[in-house]
């Protein structure tokens, strides 16, 4: 089985920045896709960034040239670095793994960016 636990949101101000952190229990591989997705008030959940190993990460038009994805295998853990964050950034981000076909998805953490 496999619990994914966020950690690092919060509230700041519009062009400010952020650290999301998502560790993985359990047994996964690098070559398992893990993300992030956002849910904003009223809105369905949406990808924001995606990696499936160290040079293959997918981002959402409005997460390019802000936010940054990576992870680390050895840690089991998944980051999400946002910077230059924008009011509509808001929602509650959850991090999502695919092994092999199974989804997985955390708690989630809120994000609230103040205009």
């Amino acid at each position: 089985q496999v619990h994914l636990v966020e950690s690092g949101g919060g509230l700041v101000q519009a062009g400010g920045s952020l650290r999301l952190s998502c560790a993985a229990s359990g047994t996964i591989y690098s070559i398992n896709p893990m993300g992030w997705y956002r849910q904003a008030p009223g809105k369905q959940r949406e990808l924001v960034a995606m990696i499936t190993n160290v040079d293959n990460t997918n981002y959402a038009e409005s997460a390019k040239d802000r936010f940054t994805i990576s992870r680390d295998n050895s840690k089991k853990t998944v980051y999400l670095q946002m910077n230059r964050l924008k009011p509509e950034d808001t929602g509650v981000y959850y991090c999502h793994l695919d092994r092999f076909g199974t989804p997985y998805w955390g708690q989630g953490t809120q994000v609230t960016i103040s205009s």
